[in-house]
Order: structure tokens, then C-alpha cells, then sequence
């Protein structure tokens, strides 16, 4: 029979406490932050009448109409669809020439001024021109979108590139490695913490440009419905479609991104 040290016991079960507790009160703060600002936003509402700030549960009847006719998940499930395309081509673009350019000095000084000139170009100016070069179609906006943010990709795995170990690529040639094989073990592992970085600020920022590429020029999606009822000035279903959408990427984010991004880095921390 092993014993356990009366420490040890005491470390682990503090352990395994401060996890709980990490996981409730974490959570807990969440839901009385999100119900204080509701509060807030009612007694504004209720003090301040106005046809510009309408009530939480005008909003909420706004949200329960048109999901009974159906038009907010229709247009949600668009929009949704066009953030996970222009999303998953640009980070395979991006990733793509970022990790070339990483091992490639002469190449990046070359094509250094392309990726800073697009850097910095405003993302309404490449929709407009994607628009009038390509027409309005599905395939310009989709475009447009992923050029917004290949070069935030292309800097991130660039430089994540440049950060790779030279000692995994030593080993997996004394073990003659496959190229596949050190794609797979060498170089994806110490790349993903780069991957995800470049993942969760570009989901963040290509849902807000989807909005801006449907409100001018796509007859469908939330943000073809928020410039709609903007000419309505319907305020309360504006609100209803933008927290809809809102708390379908929160949900991504927490549910997906997040636990991708803590899974990227645990290989470092074993190593560490």
C-alpha cells in the first residue's frame, strides 16, 4: 500500500478546490456583470424614454418575432457561413505564405512593403473596390473579408516562423524524418500557439467585417437586416439581431477558440 504524505493530500485536495472555485466564480461574475448592465440599461430606458433606447423586453420581443418567422436564424445562419469561409481562407492563405516568408530572408525583405501596404489599407476601401472589380456577388464578399485579414496572418506566422526551434529540425533529420512527418511533429506543434493567436483575433475581427460587406452590398444577413430596420429606425430589433449575433461568437469564443488556444501552448508547458 502507497502512502501519501498528509501534505501532499492536503496540496492536492487545494488544488483540486482552487479549480473549482476557478470554474463557479469565473462563471458567477459573468451572469451578475451581464445582469447588472441589464439593469442599468432598463432603469436608462425607463427614466429616459426614448424611441432610441427601447427596453430590454422590447428588445426581447423584437429577438421572440423573429425567431417566430424565422428571418433571424435565415439571415444568422448566412452570416455565420460567411464568417466561417472568409475566416478558414484566410488563415490557410495566410498561414500559408507566413510560413514560407519565415524561412525565406530574401523572399520577406521583397515582399515586406506588399504586406505593410495591406496592412493598412482600410478594409471599407477593399470591400468597395472587391465590389466594383468582382460585382456583388458571394464570392467578392467572401473575398474581401479574407484579404482583410491574410496579412495579419501572414505577420503572426511569419514571426512565428522565425521563433522555431532549430533543434527539433536537427533531430528529426538525424531520424530521417518524412517531410510529412516533420510538418507534423516538429514544425505544427511549436507553430500553434502562433495558429492560435492568429485564429482568435481574426474570428474577432472578420464577423465585424462581414457585417460592414453585407450592410453594402448582400440582399441577405444580420447585417443586411440591421441596415434595414436602420431605415425603419426599428432600434429594438437592430439590438435584437446584434446581441443575437454577438452571443453566437461569444459562444465560439469560450467553446471553441479558447479551449483550442489553451490546448496549443500545454506541449510548453510539459517541456518547461
Amino acid at each position: 500500500m502507497t502512502m501519501v504524505p498528509d501534505g501532499a493530500t492536503a496540496s492536492s485536495s487545494g488544488r483540486t478546490a482552487g479549480r473549482r472555485r476557478g470554474f463557479g466564480a469565473p462563471m458567477m461574475t459573468v451572469v451578475i456583470s451581464f445582469a447588472s448592465l441589464v439593469l442599468v440599461w432598463h432603469l436608462t430606458a425607463t427614466i429616459w424614454p426614448s424611441r432610441s433606447l427601447p427596453l430590454p423586453a422590447d428588445v426581447m420581443a423584437a429577438f421572440l418575432r423573429e425567431m417566430e418567422t424565422g428571418e433571424l436564424p435565415h439571415h444568422l445562419g448566412i452570416t455565420l457561413w460567411r464568417v466561417v469561409a472568409s475566416f478558414s481562407l484566410a488563415m490557410v492563405i495566410g498561414s500559408a505564405i507566413g510560413i514560407y516568408l519565415g524561412g525565406h530572408r530574401r523572399v520577406d525583405e521583397f515582399l515586406q512593403p506588399w504586406v505593410i501596404l495591406f496592412l493598412n489599407i482600410p478594409a471599407l476601401v477593399i470591400i468597395v473596390l472587391a465590389y466594383i472589380w468582382f460585382g456583388l456577388t458571394e464570392a467578392a464578399a467572401i473575398g474581401a473579408v479574407a484579404v482583410n485579414k491574410i496579412p495579419n496572418v501572414i505577420v503572426t506566422m511569419r514571426e512565428g516562423t522565425r521563433a522555431l526551434d532549430l533543434r527539433y529540425s536537427e533531430m528529426a533529420q538525424v531520424y530521417r524524418f518524412s517531410a510529412f512527418d516533420r510538418f507534423r511533429h516538429v514544425l505544427l506543434p511549436q507553430l500553434q500557439p502562433y495558429l492560435a493567436a492568429a485564429g482568435r483575433s481574426g474570428i474577432s475581427l472578420i464577423w465585424k467585417i462581414v457585417l460592414v460587406v453585407e450592410l453594402l452590398g448582400r440582399s441577405d444577413g444580420v447585417g443586411f437586416q440591421i441596415n434595414l430596420y436602420f431605415q425603419l429606425f426599428d432600434v429594438a430589433t437592430i439590438l435584437a439581431y446584434t446581441l443575437a449575433f454577438v452571443a453566437v461568437m461569444l459562444f465560439i469564443e469560450l467553446v471553441v477558440v479558447q479551449p483550442i488556444e489553451h490546448a496549443s501552448i500545454r506541449w510548453r508547458r510539459r517541456t518547461a
